[in-house]
């Protein structure tokens, strides 16, 4: 077998958004999508709508942009699924802005609040984000236990858990996932084994779900195809080079941060060395030998010096002679004797 044939059947990755999207996010694959929402969402859904099941027009361009799934899930919920390959640092306040988007915008002008539809964002990481002991996560606007003097006897037995049902975001932190080396007792389970791409447990989790046999001949079918396969690569070159990007800015910010820490710690020590030689009344010209320093910075320093001193002085005075009927003749002459 040739490179190029090698190349053609080598199997797409999942956590390539491009290949995530055309598996989940296509028309005619919504059983796929369904089956996978069922597991995550922990909900029975009777109707799914893919509601961008495109691929922008300036894919072949290289550029970087969202490649989301969203559909309307039941009539009443708008779900939207992102693959995150690479770690910004940013997912704790991207999630919500997404989540508060899609949420506002279903409003149309004279449209009542009673029309919003319930969000739910979902966010599959392929790195470790949160401090938590869990490799899927979902959060809700949860209300704080009340403050005992807030407390009023309503008398509720069960009070409201949540503010509203209608914001939820799910994590799915696949690194805590492979650590756990699942048994694929859950659906959920079963369909990460394939999105992590662990060949070993994929029959299995076949073998329990036939939705997870059709997502995995379509990613086949769009590794023997050379268009997708080229939109594939490209979308895969334009990730590695924006974390290069990424990684070597982190870098040069890295050393640059250490220059400038040397350098400043270097000018702090020139700076105490001519403090101590103010005190010992050497002259500006022999100072500025021995640091460095300009005679405009052993200038400011030498003032400095001297103003720190006369508040000192003052502030003892001022302390002594503050309850005496001489203080302000005393502070008059002593401002005049400093002048």
């Amino acid at each position: 077998m040739t490179k190029k044939q090698n190349k053609e059947t080598e199997r797409m990755q999942l956590t390539v958004d491009y290949a995530f999207k055309r598996v989940f996010g296509r028309n005619g694959n919504e059983s796929i999508l369904k089956d996978f929402l069922e597991a995550i969402l922990d909900i029975e859904i009777n109707s799914i709508t893919i509601q961008n099941p495109e691929i922008p027009k300036n894919m072949k361009d290289g550029k970087i942009g969202l490649l989301d799934i969203r559909a309307e899930v039941n009539g009443d919920e708008i779900t939207e699924v992102e693959m995150q390959v690479q770690n910004q640092y940013n997912i704790n306040k991207r999630s919500p802005t997404y989540l508060t988007k899609l949420y506002s915008e279903q409003l149309k002008e004279g449209d009542t609040y009673i029309k919003v539809k319930k969000v739910a964002v979902i966010n599959i990481l392929n790195f470790n984000f949160y401090k938590r002991n869990s490799y899927h996560s979902v959060a809700r606007m949860k209300f704080e236990e009340s403050k005992e003097n807030e407390q009023v006897d309503m008398g509720y037995i069960v009070e409201d858990k949540y503010a509203t049902d209608d914001l939820e975001m799910h994590f799915i932190e696949l690194p805590k996932f492979r650590q756990k080396n699942p048994d694929m007792s859950s659906k959920l389970d079963q369909w990460l084994c394939l999105i992590c791409g662990e060949e070993g447990k994929i029959e299995m989790a076949k073998s329990k779900n036939e939705e997870i046999e059709k997502a995995k001949k379509e990613l086949e079918k769009l590794a023997m195809n050379p268009e997708e396969r080229e939109l594939y690569e490209l979308r895969l070159k334009a990730i590695r080079d924006e974390m290069n990007i990424r990684q070597s800015g982190y870098a040069d910010g890295m050393a640059a941060g250490e220059a400038k820490g040397k350098a400043e710690g270097e000018k702090n020590k020139s700076i105490e060395i001519a403090r101590n030689m103010i005190k010992e009344k050497a002259s500006i010209d022999f100072i500025a030998k021995v640091t460095g320093l300009s005679k405009e910075e052993i200038e400011a320093l030498k003032w400095k010096n001297i103003s720190q001193f006369f508040y000192y002085m003052c502030s003892i005075c001022i302390e002594k002679y503050k309850n005496s009927n001489e203080f302000w003749n005393k502070k008059h002459k002593m401002y005049n004797h400093i002048l």
